[in-house]
């Protein structure tokens, strides 16, 4: 009787202390995963705040963000609007068809900038900033289009680097033909090439009064004549 007793009461302490293990190993398990899950949600907590596809009859406007601050700014340094009015009546200069009324804009660094981008023509034309941080901005970009005679308003939040970032319309052609600009941030880190009243366009004249390419359409010439006649003439037929 009294070796049954004893029995029972090592197998209860050993129930006892396998559940208190598997407690506390549960408790242990559950303690871990817990830093897991907040990486996790706040790895993904831009996609519930930004990322903003807005479009309605007057356009659209991607990557919309006027909340989430990029890694590097600890607050919004300062507020900025920019009116953009486009279309062939701000064309620039030979060549080009389209333009903007303003191929050159800055802003500080940590900024929150708001775009309204004002469409002249008949036709759709754009306003798209590339380059920023692509963890923040799908494809590093924020982009308005505004359908014809159409305004379209969007916000979006520049990091703290010095950096000049291009703009432009990315319709068919319509970069190629004037719809080019940059954004400089902090000063930015130079100006970029062939911006409309800017800097050096490859279609521009230089200072012989020839474009680029007539300039080395001319080069060549002087090469077939000066090395390649002569040569062949002296082979004959």
């Amino acid at each position: 009787m009294i070796a049954a007793v004893l029995l029972a009461a090592a197998m209860a302490t050993s129930d006892g202390q396998t559940t208190d293990a598997m407690d506390a190993g549960h408790g242990h398990m559950h303690h871990m995963s817990s830093p897991t899950h907040q990486v996790e949600s706040h790895q993904m907590e831009p996609s519930h705040h930004h990322h903003a596809h807005q479009m309605n009859a007057d356009g659209m406007v991607m990557n919309a963000n006027d909340s989430v601050l990029p890694r590097d700014c600890q607050e919004i340094s300062e507020d900025v609007s920019f009116e953009i009015m486009a279309g062939t009546e701000f064309a620039h200069g030979p060549g080009d068809t389209f333009g903007m009324s303003q191929h050159n804009l800055e802003a500080q660094p940590c900024s929150r900038i708001t775009v309204t981008f004002m469409n002249h023509d008949d036709i759709r034309h754009q306003w798209m900033v590339h380059g920023l941080p692509r963890y923040l901005y799908p494809g590093g970009m924020f982009h308005l289009e505004a359908n014809g005679g159409a305004a379209i308003t969007g916000t979006f939040i520049v990091p703290s680097d010095r950096k000049t970032y291009l703009v432009h319309c990315d319709m068919s052609q319509h970069m190629e033909k004037g719809m080019k600009a940059q954004l400089k941030v902090g000063g930015g880190d130079g100006d970029l090439w062939s911006i409309p009243g800017i800097s050096e366009n490859y279609i521009h004249a230089n200072d012989s009064g020839l474009t680029i390419g007539q300039a080395l359409g001319a080069a060549l010439l002087a090469f077939v004549v000066v090395l390649v006649v002569p040569r062949w003439r002296r082979k004959g037929p």
